[in-house]
């Protein structure tokens, strides 16, 4: 497999209410330097709306970065500019602009990761919508039921993973 599926999936984050890839993960999987997947970008500028990709703002960009890694020291270990997120348009976009075969064969996983998020959410909407029609049908007896299984379709507040070997 040319990029694993949970690598994809965990590389796309929620910002502003949009499903977006940040210009540094993209980068790693087309295997280019971050600078140079920005310049293509930007010589094709028109081919990018802000609908396709836009520029976090310095606290987006203090928040994406304080939960992802823990900076180095040193000089020149930090981004000069904030970081570009795109949208699944934009992704879509960046293999006309790279022109490359992995930037194509990329592109293609990462749109089927994209869709197959979109068919997750929308499994979710109609698993509670159901669910919402059961609960309405039974009486109170079955509060707790319903409250455990809507528990378990909500997302844990923290992905955090821990450290150690599982007994």
């Amino acid at each position: 497999m040319l990029v694993p599926h949970d690598q994809l999936e965990q590389s796309i984050l929620v910002i502003r209410g949009h499903r977006v890839m940040l210009d540094t993960e993209l980068a790693k999987l087309y295997e280019v330097l971050t600078k140079t997947l920005n310049q293509a970008v930007k010589r094709n500028r028109t081919r990018f709306p802000d609908d396709f990709m836009f520029q976090l703002t310095a606290e987006e960009a203090a928040t994406v970065r304080s939960q992802s890694v823990t900076l180095n020291g040193g000089r020149g270990q930090h981004r000069k500019y904030r970081p570009y997120a795109f949208t699944e348009q934009g992704v879509a976009m960046l293999s006309s602009v790279l022109r490359s075969e992995r930037a194509i064969q990329v592109n293609i996983a990462i749109m089927r990761a994209f869709v197959q998020l979109r068919e997750m959410i929308g499994a979710n909407k109609t698993l509670a919508k159901r669910l919402n029609e059961l609960e309405k049908k039974y009486d109170g007896q079955f509060r707790i039921v319903f409250e455990a299984i809507r528990e378990l379709m909500t997302e844990p507040a923290s992905k955090s993973r821990r450290i150690g070997f599982k007994a």
